[in-house]
């Protein structure tokens, strides 16, 4: 990693662009042939893997089977999953498991067995001391965890090493702008070359010079008004390959989690799937159970049921939030199982051993993204994604509970070897375009972001939410391009910021919402019309492909 007299700041053979899972897992399986910068931009642990409580899918139960965590996934996604990707992953997810496992990873483990425990696959030795939990749409207990906080555990030890290894750059305080484009020589494809980045500490743009780029920024989740997410999930590695000329896909499913925590103060907590998966039941207001009515699997059913489940009864009653009880469960239990939902529910006020937990759904997990193949390659050359955002196919019409960080490792992994098997016939480009700053003045009044970036997450929650319908999909539709209209002129015009970057993007990909949303004439999974409520014998993916021409210089 260099920097020269040129407008190139840095130069790397490999660039990724997200610090979670995703990106650091590639960044590690890359290394030892490549060096690597990482960018993040906030701090590193801002994404959504700190966050991610539940765990990581993974056949090891000697009475559970590939076939069956695939038939799983499958029934989950409504039909619309690829089954030779869920073949893939699923194929791998013990692999996967073994390298956390080989990282440092402390996942929970099973100190003393008792008649309700799983008998470990023991032809993976290093793995027969895991305890397992089981989550919606799973039919076994399959989920390895570390406690109720796994996300942070797999982060921070990712992290550590990735900070150790003398191949790789972080950098934390840049924001992608766009992609660097260029006609490859044969003039039959474009070439990705290259990132402008923005400084935030200074407010320059940087440009860097990289062999490969890969997205690993995230979801979208923050289109909207209430959200699991951290507040950089604005979906930028979507609204990057959209502009760079990359096709994208299903982006109407979009997952509302069903129990974030309620409360005014709490911003957004998640209350893991996991609870429900050792006992916890969903109740209203006066106690009663509404579950077994909605669907035979009860609180053990796929997020989208519950969530429209609860999101039904919230408005039959019009209370502001249901809840979730695990007061039944010992004491210890509890705290044992979920120490850091017990005490950041205390903070608030709330005993999970006694007191129930009020609860509302958020959106929470983008099932679609940019369409890649199982080794992380997009539709230009030397551009991969992975993680949330990328459309594997993985996920289908809703994703099952913790298969998005065993996704995370395994298409990393592919992506690494792609990577490896190019790397030495890939040079890097000898000039990219600068950066032009043209003619743009400071902005007078940012409080037309700040107003903006609420009214898109407004109108995404009221009319592009849960339920949706045709009125409040065009209402929807004819509101954001106006809003695109003024975010653009205000772009052209200013100095960039984070805000208005992370703006620009947020109203891309919730046009891209919308219009995906439109075009499917049924419900399926996380997408639920009124106006089509019966759900399509043949199930056929949403692809949207660019008209416009690739962004060489996103001014």
């Amino acid at each position: 990693m260099t920097t020269d007299a040129s407008n190139i700041a840095w130069e790397t053979d490999i660039l990724i662009i997200g610090s979670g899972a995703a990106g650091l897992t590639l960044a590690l399986r890359s290394a030892p042939f490549a060096q690597v910068m990482v960018l993040s931009k906030g701090d590193l642990k801002e994404g959504a893997t700190f966050y991610a409580q539940g765990g990581i899918a993974a056949v090891l139960d000697s009475e559970d089977s590939i076939e069956s965590h695939l038939e799983d996934t499958i029934t989950a996604g409504v039909g619309l999953c690829h089954r030779d990707i869920v073949q893939h992953i699923v194929n791998n997810s013990a692999e996967a498991v073994t390298w956390l496992v080989a990282q440092g990873v402390p996942f929970t483990t099973e100190r003393a067995r008792n008649n309700n425990d799983v008998s470990i696959n023991t032809e993976t030795p290093e793995l027969s001391s895991l305890h397992l939990t089981q989550e919606g749409g799973h039919s076994h207990r399959r989920i390895i965890h570390a406690t109720d906080a796994t996300g942070k555990a797999v982060f921070e030890t990712l992290q550590k090493r990735a900070q150790a290894h003398a191949n790789i750059k972080l950098l934390e305080g840049y924001t992608a702008v766009d992609l660097v484009t260029q006609t490859a020589t044969n003039k039959s494809e474009s070439v990705c070359v290259g990132a402008y980045l923005l400084e935030q500490e200074t407010g320059r743009v940087v440009t860097i010079r990289a062999k490969f780029i890969v997205l690993a920024t995230g979801g979208a989740s923050k289109a909207y008004l209430f959200t699991t997410n951290p507040d950089g999930a604005s979906g930028d590695g979507i609204a990057m390959a959209w502009r760079a000329g990359c096709r994208i896909a299903n982006m109407e499913f979009n997952q509302f989690h069903p129990t974030c925590l309620y409360h005014p103060h709490a911003k957004s907590f998640l209350i893991t799937e996991a609870l429900r998966g050792e006992g916890a039941k969903l109740e209203l207001p006066d106690g009663t159970r509404f579950m077994p009515k909605f669907d035979a699997r009860e609180e053990l059913a796929p997020r989208d049921i519950v969530a429209r489940a609860i999101d039904y009864e919230m408005k039959r009653l019009g209370c502001d939030c249901l809840y979730l009880s695990i007061i039944h469960k010992p004491a210890d239990f509890v705290k044992e199982h979920f120490p850091h939902i017990y005490s950041r529910c205390l903070d608030f006020g709330i005993d999970i051993t006694t007191d129930r937990i009020p609860v509302v759904p958020a959106a929470h997990y983008t099932c679609g993204g940019v369409v890649i193949n199982e080794r992380g390659e997009t539709d230009i050359r030397n551009l991969y994604a992975i993680g949330e955002t990328s459309f594997s196919g993985l996920h289908g019409a809703n994703r099952m509970a913790s298969n998005s960080l065993l996704e995370c490792f395994v298409v990393a992994f592919g992506a690494a070897q792609s990577i490896t098997e190019k790397t030495e016939n890939t040079e890097l480009v000898p000039k990219i375009a600068p950066w032009d700053e043209g003619k743009v003045t400071e902005a007078a009044d940012e409080i037309l972001v700040s107003h903006n970036w609420e009214e898109i997450r407004r109108l995404m929650w009221d009319f592009v939410g849960i339920v949706r319908n045709n009125k409040r999909l065009n209402r929807a539709d004819r509101r954001i391009k106006l809003l695109r209209e003024e975010i653009r002129e205000h772009y052209i015009k200013h100095k960039i910021s984070n805000d208005n970057l992370e703006l620009r993007n947020l109203a891309l990909v919730s046009e891209l919402i919308i219009t995906s949303a439109l075009k499917r004439k049924e419900s399926r999974g996380l997408h639920f019309t009124q106006d089509y409520p019966q759900t399509d014998k043949v199930a056929k993916d949403t692809i949207l492909v660019p008209k416009h021409k690739p962004v060489l210089n996103s001014r």
